[in-house]
């Protein structure tokens, strides 16, 4: 947990939360009030996408593209802890005019699917403590944490597109709605971060900004969508299931590609200097 909390990568940590917490959701409101209010239910569904950032997806994706992985954990735990507190008020603000939003119960999912999470994990942790060194839980335990972490994303996008193909199918008129606009809102918000991570970061840090704003924490925001909004908004926060992962996967070929995020030095050359 001194890790989390303390001041290292206060630079990228401050961009992300600027991002996560003040652009993408107004990008959200615009694009909501743009196309979706013929059908609240959408609306608030991408609205809940946009307010939880971050997930397993965001480390996974992260070490898979040689970026600061200790830089995503933080932007992860801090993203999901915000998140938390502020989701509740945001969607009242954000969508409370068109569909009505039950803050205490939002607050109740909340806690039932992050805090007490992230409770038991630092339980756990303090457990495997207690039978393994901290050097030990480095090179024993961790290691296969990340893995663990990319087959679970990989279990949840299918469960999820599963529950909801009939409903896809039965409603392309919606489908189709819905699909442009999450299209148009992670094509803004990748076009955003590779941009002032460009700018402003070094490489393994743009990457971390990247993943740790793009990408959005859908698990949650799918039993939020579902048990507080309706089938409609779970079919919204779907969709992203399905575009989030192939356009992480296709993120990280075109940049390896193009080194859209090496404006400074590469990792590579970073990694030689200091080899040298």
């Amino acid at each position: 947990m001194g890790d989390i909390f303390n001041l290292s990568h206060g630079e990228l940590v401050a961009v992300a939360t600027l991002l996560n917490f003040l652009v993408i959701p107004l990008l959200a409101y615009l694009l909501g009030t743009t196309f979706l209010l013929q059908d609240p239910q959408l609306f608030a569904g991408l609205a809940i996408t946009s307010l939880l950032p971050t997930s397993n997806m965001t480390i996974a994706y992260t070490m898979l593209a040689g970026g600061n992985v200790p830089g995503s954990i933080k932007l992860t735990t801090i993203g999901l802890l915000l998140g938390s507190f502020l989701a509740p008020w945001y969607l009242l603000v954000i969508v409370g005019r068109y569909i009505p939003i039950d803050v205490w119960s939002i607050l109740q999912t909340i806690a039932l699917v992050i805090l007490l999470p992230l409770f038991m994990g630092v339980i756990t942790y303090r457990l495997i403590l207690r039978r393994y060194s901290p050097g030990d839980f480095q090179k024993k335990i961790r290691p296969y944490l990340g893995a663990a972490s990319a087959w679970g994303m990989l279990l949840i996008i299918f469960i999820s597109i599963s529950i909801n193909a009939h409903r896809i199918m039965s409603h392309l008129n919606i489908f189709g709605v819905a699909f442009f606009v999450q299209i148009i809102f992670y094509g803004l918000n990748y076009l955003l971060a590779v941009l002032i991570g460009r700018i402003f970061f070094e490489e393994e840090d743009a990457l971390s900004l990247v993943f740790g704003t793009v990408l959005r924490n859908l698990s949650i925001s799918m039993g939020l969508a579902a048990t507080a909004f309706g089938p409609n908004a779970a079919l919204m926060v779907a969709l992203a299931f399905i575009i989030q992962a192939e356009a992480a996967a296709l993120f990280i070929k075109l940049n390896e590609r193009y080194r859209w995020l090496a404006a400074r030095k590469p990792i590579a050359e970073r990694k030689t200097a200091a080899e040298i």
